[in-house]
C-alpha cells in the first residue's frame, strides 16, 4: 500500500481544535494498516516533514507516485489541491459548505453520512467513502454509582454553545439545580461525563455564523456513552446518530419554559435514553480499522488506474447543469409544438 501523508497546517496549540485532534486520531488508526505520517505546510516543525521540501523537484514528484496526500483543512484545500494536481491526493472531509469543488481525480472520505450526502451531490463522479471519527473506549458508562450519586445535574461546554443556551437557559437552570459550565480544555472529560446527569449541546447557531457545517459532533456521543442524558441540537453531522425522543432530547424546543420542564424532569426522575451498543460499535476503533482496510485497498487500486487512464465523464459543473436544463426546456417546447 502507498504511504499516507496527512497534511496539517501545524500541530501545536496554535492550531488546536476538534478537527486537528480527529485527524491525528485517524492517523494513528491508519498506521495499523499502512505507513503514515504528518506533513505540515503553514508552520515548519522539526519533528514533521515540510510540504515544500517534498515537492521541490521532479525526482521527488516521481517518487511520490507511491504516496497519497490527505487534505483535511477545509479552508486550505483550494490552495493545496492545485499544488498536488500531479500527485495522488484525497480529501478527508469533516465539515461541509466551504464552497469549493474537487475534480474526479480526488477521492473523498467523509466523517459523517451528512457530509457524505453533500459530496455525493457536489462531486457525483468522485470516489466517495464514509469513515466515521473514533470514539475512544475510555468513554464508557462506569455504572458504579446510583443516579443520585452523580454530583453534576447539568454539564455544558461554553465553546460552540448558542447565545440562548448561555444567556437564557443556563442562568435559569442555575437557580434550580447544580450546573457546571466548562470554558477550558479538560483532560478527563470522560470523568466529568460520568459525574453528570444531563449534558447540553447546542451548536446550530455557531455553525450558522461560521457558514459551514458541524462535521461530526463528538461530545454528545461521548456523553451518551458515559450514561448522560443528552439535550442537543441535531444539525448536520449530529443527525447521523442522534434520534430525539429515542436516544436524546432536542434542545431549544420552542420555549425556555418547555426546555426547563423537560430538563428538570429528567434530572428528578432519571428517564433513561441511550445509544444502543450496536450504534456505538460503529464508532469504535475496531470497526474503523476494518473500514480503513477496505477503503485503502480501493484507493490504491484507483491510483494505479489513474496512471493509465484519463477521466472521461463530464463534470456536473455550473455550465453542464445549465446545458442540461436548457435541453430539458427545449424538449418540452418541441413536444408542445408537435401536432
Amino acid at each position: 500500500m502507498r504511504r499516507l501523508y496527512f497534511l496539517l497546517p501545524g500541530t501545536t496549540n496554535k492550531f488546536a481544535c476538534g478537527g486537528l485532534w480527529a485527524e491525528l486520531k485517524t492517523l494513528e488508526l491508519v498506521k495499523k494498516v499502512c505507513a503514515a505520517e504528518v506533513v505540515t505546510y503553514r508552520q515548519r516543525e522539526k519533528e514533521h516533514l515540510w510540504l515544500d521540501d517534498l515537492l521541490d523537484s521532479d525526482d521527488t514528484f516521481r517518487a511520490l507516485d507511491d504516496a497519497i496526500f490527505v487534505m483535511s483543512w477545509g479552508f486550505d484545500v483550494v490552495k493545496l489541491a492545485p499544488k498536488l494536481k500531479r500527485l495522488n491526493a484525497i480529501y478527508h472531509a469533516h465539515s461541509a459548505g466551504y464552497g469549493f469543488n474537487l475534480p474526479a481525480s480526488v477521492p473523498i472520505i467523509t466523517v459523517s453520512r451528512n457530509t457524505l450526502g453533500y459530496w455525493g451531490q457536489r462531486s457525483p463522479h468522485s470516489l466517495i467513502y464514509y469513515l466515521p471519527n473514533e470514539i475512544s473506549s475510555k468513554f464508557q458508562n462506569q455504572e458504579n454509582s446510583h443516579w443520585s450519586d452523580r454530583d453534576i445535574d447539568v454539564l455544558v461546554q461554553a465553546r460552540k454553545s448558542s447565545s440562548y443556551l448561555m444567556n437564557q437557559l443556563i442562568p435559569a437552570l442555575q437557580k434550580q439545580c447544580r450546573v457546571e459550565v466548562i470554558d477550558h480544555y479538560v483532560e478527563d472529560l470522560e470523568g466529568l461525563f460520568n459525574r453528570a446527569k444531563v449534558y447540553l449541546y447546542d451548536s446550530a447557531e455557531y455553525w450558522a455564523v461560521q457558514n459551514v457545517t458541524e462535521g461530526f459532533g463528538l461530545q454528545p456521543m461521548e456523553a451518551l456513552a458515559c450514561g448522560c442524558q443528552v439535550f442537543s441540537s441535531v444539525n448536520h453531522g449530529l443527525s447521523d446518530y442522534l434520534d430525539p425522543a429515542f436516544n436524546c432530547y432536542k434542545i431549544a424546543g420552542y420555549s425556555l419554559e418547555f426546555d426547563m420542564h423537560r430538563i428538570l424532569r429528567v434530572i428528578q426522575t432519571n428517564q433513561k435514553l441511550s445509544l444502543s451498543p450496536t450504534v456505538l460499535d460503529e464508532y469504535r476503533a475496531e470497526n474503523i480499522i476494518k473500514r480503513l482496510e477496505v477503503i485503502l485497498i480501493e484507493l490504491n487500486e484507483f491510483f494505479d488506474h489513474k496512471q493509465l487512464y484519463q477521466s472521461n465523464i463530464p463534470e456536473l459543473d455550473y455550465w453542464q447543469v445549465v446545458k442540461l436544463r436548457s435541453q430539458r426546456v427545449w424538449t418540452k417546447v418541441l413536444k408542445r409544438l408537435q401536432p
